[in-house]
């Protein structure tokens, strides 16, 4: 489990690198989500949890996409 709590965050750290706000709302999400389910003692239920931690990370890794205005038209 904090395997991958730090997996998450590190994968935060570079998807959203430079842009103070994603960084903060990403962190308090995840902190929230992994704090909200700390309780939880079904095997099944972690399993599963854990399965969907998993899951956005790899989206958040393949499928995020961080844009930067160059010019007052052009992104």
């Amino acid at each position: 489990v904090l395997k991958l709590f730090k997996l998450l965050h590190r994968t935060r750290q570079e998807v959203f690198k430079n842009d103070t706000r994603a960084l903060e709302a990403a962190r308090q999400k995840i902190n929230e989500e992994f704090r909200n389910n700390q309780d939880e003692t079904s095997e099944e239920k972690i399993n599963e949890l854990l399965k969907i931690a998993s899951d956005v990370e790899v989206i958040l890794r393949t499928s995020v996409i961080q844009a930067v205005h160059t010019d007052s038209d052009k992104i």
